[in-house]
């Protein structure tokens, strides 16, 4: 049991710090989002260039198919680390994702553009647009990366895992009828 542990936990920390690649990954990837400032009675306000735009949408959906992808090829390492599978290395992938998860959300926005949009739409100047920064309208997209990661361990397990014995199917092959009560 102590070696399973062990292994959960280098799995939990081997994914969880690819999370920094999914970030950068995002980052780069992902649309910008441009904002345009004004000065409106004296302060500045900020809206977005084109209203009907959908790249805020496309932030979300690249950090979501990214984390689908990034589920697929964890699990698929963690199988073949580990084929047997276990509890503890199942539960080690899904924390491990869930804080990759969290982690490639903060380098994201961490490596993209300023935060504080006031300041950024007065250093540009009125009527310039510049881009927003990164940030997930819809949180739930941090579990797509655990999600994913556990349905393909699963399933991979169940096709390719080793089988347990056949209690029935070992008594007969002892000679026993199937279904006879064993010997006292």
């Amino acid at each position: 049991m102590k070696t399973e542990v062990r292994e959960a936990a280098v799995v939990a920390l081997v994914v969880a710090l690819s999370g920094a690649l999914l970030g950068v990954l995002w980052w780069w990837l992902a649309p910008s989002v441009p904002l345009v400032g004004d000065v409106l009675n004296g302060n500045w306000v900020v809206y977005f260039k084109d209203t009907e735009g959908e790249q805020a949408v496309g932030v979300d959906g690249t950090f979501t198919l990214l984390a689908l992808a990034f589920g697929l090829v964890s699990a698929v390492a963690v199988f073949l680390f580990r084929r047997r599978g276990g509890v503890p290395l199942v539960v080690g992938l899904a924390v491990g994702a869930l804080l990759g998860s969290l982690l490639a959300w903060r380098v994201g926005v961490w490596l993209g553009p300023s935060g504080d949009v006031i300041a950024h739409a007065k250093d540009v100047g009125k009527g310039v647009a510049f881009s927003a920064p990164l940030k997930l309208g819809a949180k739930g997209v941090w579990l797509v990366w655990p999600l994913a990661a556990l349905v393909v361990h699963l399933g991979l397990t169940a096709l390719f895992g080793p089988r347990d014995v056949d209690p029935y199917l070992e008594q007969h092959a002892e000679g026993q009828p199937p279904h006879a009560a064993p010997p006292v």
